[in-house]
């Protein structure tokens, strides 16, 4: 697949996925390299420009992550982003310090005001809102570099030196924050670095299936699906480009929500592949019997997958290629080498040994989150599992709070079934990016009718976030919680309260397990 690439080099910044996925949303491919990647490698992708993100250090430092300065002879357009914009000053001869009391030290949101003649501010307004977050200041910019933007604490917010398509900026475009940030990134791509836009799903899929097929040839392929997006749309592209060649493994291991086993088979049944569901609810149950410590609840249900995943995979015999459905932001997270290990993810980094094949295929490998979704309805999958919200792998048993039983699961999948079905009703749903509730293992005194209760505690979560990495808890109408806890009360047996949980993110998380 050859498309227009654009570098966004990592320097261990907060926000690197998100610039990456902001230079997508424009059209524009682009991959997230370690800032200590080679610069023969870096030459050798072909980049039409360079993205620097920021990062938590301050240049001057002696440990200070450094590019080779040859990075800016490359003939290619550079864009630094907070620590990014440092290192290219500090780079070219410019010096950044430590921010004085009296001069640039910014963390927010900030007013600040633009030299529209910049091409990276080109069309845009004169004056607007950006979030900064930097305690270093440039007390003077390298030699060829002009003044672009200001604040009233600080002169040198942005600075360009046109004649080489350096660009270089204190806050950060790639947050909601700032005003018409992804209109700055829009215009160093297509103003600055010339870009053409061809990053497009239609086309990725196409070439995709082209890939898969000179690839598998005539050879048998097996996927493990577990009915979530990443999966079922991997799922959807190796069925539309080798068939009866493909093997689909679905573990229904009886933590899933109301129907939605039934709802992933039926989303396969257009496909003519074999397509295997194993229904394996009592032998997981048996297996967490007892058990509520959730990181124990994760093992065994991850370990009990594989094990189930392995006999099937024996029953089916010779298999070429397993697949599985590993997307960038899991490449990015597992860490390459100077780069921080956020989590480790179980399909990135080595074969499983439980299934005897020659090769991996990841189809996604490439794709954020929200591109593997435009993959999925370009494959025709139903917007039910294109845009179904994150679902834990091990499901309910982690919405579960304390030991696990069947009756427990199915008073949980009722009670949420009412909630989802309510917020959709309302049209909260298109408001809300995650919503799911959790049975608590809290029971307390209630009065139905005219007897007395002592029945378990239902939480509803509910969050807005554009990334997951953050987010804030959603402001559902009182009407609408007052219509979900009144029909779950009345209509599931064993839960007599419903809370609501009005936590962000951080402190807490967005699961509670």
């Amino acid at each position: 697949m050859s498309h227009q690439t654009v570098i966004v080099l990592d320097f261990g910044g907060q926000y690197n996925q998100l610039i990456a996925r902001r230079v997508r949303e424009c059209g524009v491919y682009c991959e997230v390299k370690p800032y200590t990647t080679p610069l023969a490698q870096l030459k050798a992708m072909e980049p039409i420009g360079l993205i620097f993100t920021g990062g938590p250090n301050s240049v001057y430092d002696e440990k200070a992550p450094h590019v080779d300065p040859a990075i800016f002879e490359l003939g290619v357009p550079v864009l630094g982003i907070c620590y990014g914009c440092q290192l290219m000053a500090h780079t070219l001869g410019g010096q950044v310090t430590a921010a004085q009391e009296d001069t640039a030290r910014e963390y927010g949101k900030t007013e600040t005001y633009y030299d529209t003649t910049c091409k990276l501010f080109k069309g845009l307004p004169e004056q607007g809102i950006s979030w900064m977050s930097h305690g270093d200041y440039m007390a003077k910019v390298p030699e060829g570099f002009a003044l672009t933007a200001h604040t009233d604490a600080c002169p040198n917010v942005a600075i360009a030196d046109e004649a080489r398509g350096f660009y270089g900026v204190q806050y950060h475009p790639e947050v909601n924050h700032t005003q018409h940030g992804v209109d700055m990134i829009r215009n160093f791509l297509y103003e600055v670095c010339g870009a053409a836009g061809d990053w497009t799903m239609g086309d990725y899929k196409n070439t995709a299936i082209a890939a898969i097929r000179e690839k598998v040839g005539d050879g048998k392929v097996l996927l493990a699906l577990s009915g979530g997006v990443d999966s079922s749309v991997a799922a959807a592209l190796l069925a539309e480009a080798v068939g009866k060649q493909l093997t689909c493994v679905f573990v229904d291991h009886g933590l899933m929500r109301l129907n939605e086993g039934d709802e992933v088979e039926a989303a396969f049944a257009r496909w003519d592949i074999n397509f295997v569901r194993v229904d394996a609810e009592a032998r997981f149950l048996l297996k967490l019997a007892g058990e509520s410590e959730p990181e124990h609840k994760r093992k065994i249900i991850g370990e009990e997958f594989i094990r189930v995943f392995e006999e099937e995979a024996k029953k089916i015999g010779r298999v070429d290629y397993l697949v599985q459905g590993t997307i960038y932001p899991d490449v990015i997270e597992s860490g390459a080498g100077d780069a921080a290990v956020i989590k480790s993810h179980h399909n990135v980094g080595g074969l499983p040994d439980y299934v005897d094949f020659k090769e991996i295929i990841e189809p996604l490998r490439l794709l954020f989150k929200d591109e593997v979704r435009q993959l999925g309805r370009e494959l025709g999958l139903p917007e039910y599992l294109v845009s179904r919200q994150p679902f834990p792998g091990p499901g309910l048993a982690i919405r579960i709070i304390g030991d696990i039983t069947k009756e427990k699961a199915d008073t949980l999948r009722e009670a949420d079934a009412i909630y989802r079905e309510e917020i959709a009703a309302a049209g909260e749903d298109k408001n809300i990016n995650q919503y799911f509730a959790v049975l608590t293992n809290t029971r307390s005194v209630g009065v139905m009718g005219d007897g007395r209760t002592y029945d378990y505690t239902l939480a509803l979560r509910a969050v807005t976030t554009s990334d997951f990495m953050t987010a804030d808890w959603a402001r559902i109408p009182y009407d609408v919680l007052d219509r979900i806890s009144t029909r779950i009360v009345n209509e599931v047996k064993g839960i007599n309260r419903i809370v609501y949980d009005i936590t962000s993110k951080p402190p807490a998380t967005i699961e509670w397990e």
